[in-house]
C-alpha cells in the first residue's frame, strides 16, 4: 500500500482492492472507513479498510477481509469501534476496530447482493436498513442476530437506502424501478411512492437541515431535489455529468451545499438556495469499459459504471456548477464529506485508490 500527500489531497492507493463507498468516522477526526472489492466486484473477495491521516498521507489503521465483495459500510451511532458493511454474497456485516479478529457477527437473509447499508442517525433508536438486488429492504437491530421486518414493493433492484436524520422511524430507498419510496417502520409499510426519474435511481440522500428535502441521483446523468410536502415535480434539478450519478451527498455543514460523483470521473459540489455495478451477464471489464466510453447511456443489462467526478453546486445561482474536481482515472463510486471539518470531502475509485482533500469551493466563502 502506498500513502501520498500530493497537493491539497492525500492518497492511499491499495493494489488489488476497488473502492466501493467511503464515509467518514463520526466520532474520531479524519478516520475514514472504505468498503472495497476485488476484481471489480464482479468476483473475488472484499476488503473493509480502516485509515488515519498522517504527516505523509493516509496510513492504514486495520483491514478485515471477507469472502466476496464489499458493497457499502456504515459506522456505529453508539459505538465508536463498531461499523456494518455489506456484500455481494447477501449478508452484513458487523465488526470491531478494536479487535483484529473477523466480524462479530454475520447477518444472512438477502437472498441477491446487497447494495446498501445504513445506520439511523435519530437518537433513541439503534436500527440499521440494508437494500439488496433480492428487490427488499431488511430492518435490522445488531443485537439480534435475525432482521425484524422486511420491506417490499420496490420492482427491480435497490441501489440506495438511507435513515431520516430528523423523524424517527424514516428511510428512503432509491431504485431501479425509477423510483424514490418514503417508509415508516412503524407502519411497516410505504408512505410516498415519488416517480422521480424515468431511468434507474442510484442513490439518494437527504437534507441535514430540511426533513422535507432529499436528492436522488440517476443514469438520466440528474440529480433532483424532491419536497415530500409536494411531489409533483421536483424542486430543483442540476445537470452537468455526462454520465450516470453513482452518488449523491448533502453537505452536514451546509445547508444549501451538495455533492455527486458520477460515471464520469467527476465529482461536482452544487449549493442550492431552496433548502452500481450488476454482477450479471458479465463477460469482461474492459468491454463493459468500451460499451460505457462509446455510449451516451451508462447502462448494459443492468450494468451501471463509469468514471466518476465529484461535482459541486449552488442552485442559487444562474449557473449552480461550484466545482469539478477531477483526480481518478477510473469510475468512482463513494464520496462522503467530513462531520468535523466543514471543507473536507473524501472519495474511493476503482483505480485503487482512496482520497481525502479541500475542495476550493468550501475553503472559499460562497
Amino acid at each position: 500500500m502506498n500513502a501520498v500527500c500530493g497537493g491539497a489531497a492525500r492518497t492511499l492507493r491499495v493494489p488489488g482492492r476497488h473502492g466501493y463507498a467511503a464515509e467518514f468516522s463520526p466520532y474520531l477526526p479524519g478516520r475514514l472507513a472504505c468498503a472495497a472489492a476485488q476484481h471489480y466486484g464482479i468476483a473475488g473477495c472484499g476488503t473493509l479498510l480502516i485509515l488515519d491521516p498522517n504527516e505523509s498521507g493516509l496510513r492504514l489503521f486495520r483491514s478485515f477481509d471477507w469472502s466476496d465483495g464489499l458493497f457499502d459500510v456504515t459506522w456505529s451511532e453508539n459505538n465508536e469501534h463498531v461499523l456494518v458493511t455489506c456484500s455481494g454474497d447477501g449478508s452484513l456485516q458487523l465488526w470491531d476496530t478494536a479487535r483484529a479478529a473477523g466480524p462479530l457477527q454475520v447477518y444472512k437473509e438477502h437472498t441477491q447482493e446487497v447494495y446498501s447499508v445504513d445506520w439511523s442517525q435519530t437518537r433513541g433508536e439503534q436500527l440499521v436498513v440494508s437494500g439488496s438486488w433480492d428487490r427488499t429492504v431488511k430492518l435490522w437491530d445488531p443485537t439480534v442476530g435475525k432482521s425484524l421486518c422486511t420491506f417490499r414493493g420496490h420492482e427491480n433492484v435497490i441501489y440506495s437506502t438511507i435513515w431520516s436524520p430528523h423523524i424517527p422511524g424514516c428511510f428512503a430507498s432509491a431504485s431501479g424501478d425509477q423510483t424514490l419510496r418514503i417508509w415508516d417502520v412503524k407502519a411497516a409499510g410505504v408512505r410516498i411512492v415519488i416517480p422521480a426519474h424515468q431511468a434507474e435511481i442510484l442513490s439518494c440522500d437527504w437534507c441535514k437541515y430540511n426533513e422535507n428535502l432529499l436528492v436522488t441521483g440517476a443514469v438520466d446523468c440528474s440529480l433532483r431535489g424532491w419536497d415530500l410536502r409536494n411531489v409533483r415535480q421536483p424542486v430543483f434539478e442540476l445537470l452537468g455529468h455526462t454520465y450516470a450519478v453513482r452518488r449523491v451527498k448533502f453537505s452536514p455543514f451546509h445547508a444549501s451545499v451538495l455533492a455527486s460523483c458520477s460515471y464520469d470521473f467527476t465529482v461536482r459540489v452544487f449549493l442550492q438556495s431552496l433548502l452500481i455495478l450488476s454482477r450479471q451477464n458479465i463477460d469482461l471489464v474492459s468491454k463493459i469499459k468500451m460499451y460505457i466510453k462509446h455510449q451516451e447511456q451508462a447502462a448494459l443489462s443492468g450494468l451501471l459504471l463509469s468514471w466518476t467526478p465529484w461535482r459541486f453546486w449552488n442552485f442559487s445561482k444562474p449557473d449552480p456548477l461550484l466545482e469539478t474536481v477531477e483526480h481518478h482515472t477510473e469510475f468512482t463510486c463513494g464520496l462522503d464529506f467530513s462531520l468535523q471539518s466543514p471543507t473536507q470531502v473524501a472519495d474511493c475509485s476503482w483505480d485503487e485508490t482512496i482520497k481525502i482533500y479541500d475542495p476550493a469551493c468550501l475553503t472559499i466563502p460562497a
